[in-house]
């Protein structure tokens, strides 16, 4: 995956707008006391709110903690009864910080707690990622490459075929150890 790679669709940024609007009326929180709580500034989230701007993972991350939901309530529009998602063709969100990708394939619908997520990886750096909602746990699957994942201090070393589960409710990284890595991450909310 390349830095400048425009062959994946990003979110597009009317589902999100409407989704933070939707969320934040729900949480009965002002633009100014949600960007408060997600550490972000509020012409940032004006921004997205109105359809524009280039929301990175962090971001929509910080947002879905602050408002007590899934990162995928943010990013994911209604769903048709036959949902396909062609390879080369998900929806990807990028990371500011490392060379990082997620596409949501599958969220859960209301009263189940699950995601499903395809991730691509390159070396180079380090996806560092902050607690998730209490509770959450992290299912990663490698199909590709070779990754070092897990909590902050006990990340485990994963390549194809290999499986590990741990909990997004406390520091913990994403990292690849080979070009062309990827995984399926399956987020669990309880």
């Amino acid at each position: 995956m390349r830095e400048n790679d425009t062959s994946r669709a990003a979110p597009p940024l009317e589902t999100i707008a409407a989704s933070l609007r939707r969320e934040r009326d729900r949480a009965g929180l002002s633009l100014t006391e949600l960007a408060k709580r997600a550490g972000i500034a509020k012409s940032t989230l004006s921004q997205l709110e109105a359809g524009t701007g280039n929301p990175s993972v962090e971001t929509l991350w910080a947002l879905g903690v602050a408002l007590g939901i899934p990162f995928s309530r943010l990013v994911e529009p209604p769903s048709p009864q036959v949902r396909v998602i062609r390879s080369g063709e998900a929806p990807m969100v990028r990371s500011e910080q490392s060379p990082y990708a997620a596409a949501l394939l599958s969220s859960c619908p209301p009263g189940a707690r699950r995601d499903l997520y395809l991730l691509e990886l390159e070396p180079g750096g380090v996806r560092h990622g902050d607690p998730h909602i209490p509770g959450s746990v992290e299912h990663v699957l490698v199909t590709a490459g070779h990754l070092r994942v897990g909590p902050r201090e006990q990340p485990v070393e994963l390549t194809p075929g290999d499986y590990a589960a741990f909990s997004g409710s406390a520091p913990h990284l994403y990292e690849a150890l080979a070009p062309g890595t990827t995984a399926v991450l399956l987020m669990e909310h309880v």
